[in-house]
């Protein structure tokens, strides 16, 4: 578990890319310059940790390209005590970023092998989400609605209706919607029953897995 000065310094050149292709938020480029990436990654992978680029984990999944988790991220706009609701931990490496920015983070993972990996292994290297739970994104988690932000992380063929559903008004879900491509979307909840809707740009993600048993 070690992060080194030359780890240290991979980063900060990440985050000067970062700021290279238009990411603004100073809390999110910190965020960004302090979770080791490299952690996140199987070992034959450290020399690519700090490339701006995805790479596969277990499960047939991806760790992000590091400017998609900023870009997503700088669209949450999250703030200290927020509760958000994170669709896809995977890795855990964007649930580590939306812990060091003050959010009260719950995760759903859907693939078993990633949810246990990743439930121990955030804290062990000191990122305590308020829950991670192993279960079906496309339902969010009506128990613990409604949440401030809500983020998902993989490819979603539609916008499931209880994320919106468990949207506080004047929250902000973040979702890339699409098959085998996906166009970044925000939604911003402005009422009981109204939306608005940006269309952010294309991007490629994991399709999002639903629970079909």
């Amino acid at each position: 578990m070690i992060d080194s000065f030359k780890h240290k310094g991979l980063r900060h050149k990440l985050v000067q890319t970062l700021v290279s292709k238009g990411i603004t938020s100073e809390a999110v480029l910190e965020a960004m310059g302090k979770v080791p990436r490299h952690l996140f990654m199987d070992s034959g992978f450290l020399e690519h940790a700090y490339q701006d680029k995805a790479f596969p984990i277990a499960a047939n999944q991806t760790i992000s390209q590091p400017y998609t988790v900023a870009f997503q991220t700088e669209l949450l706009d999250v703030s200290l005590g927020q509760k958000v609701l994170e669709i896809g931990t995977g890795s855990g490496y964007q649930t580590a970023v939306l812990c060091l920015l003050g959010a009260e983070v719950y995760s759903i993972e859907r693939q078993l092998e990633l949810f246990k990996k990743t439930n121990l292994f955030l804290p062990k290297i000191g990122y305590v989400a308020k829950r991670l739970i192993f279960g079906d994104g496309y339902k969010g988690l009506k128990e613990e609605a409604p949440f401030d932000r809500i983020l998902v992380t993989a490819g979603a063929p539609f916008v499931p209706k209880p994320l919106l559903a468990q949207l506080k008004v004047g929250g902000r879900l973040v979702i890339p919607v699409g098959e085998t491509e996906q166009i970044m979307t925000l939604f911003v909840r402005t009422g009981a029953k109204t939306f608005e809707k940006q269309e952010l740009g294309q991007f490629k993600f994991v399709p999002m897995l639903e629970d079909k048993s």
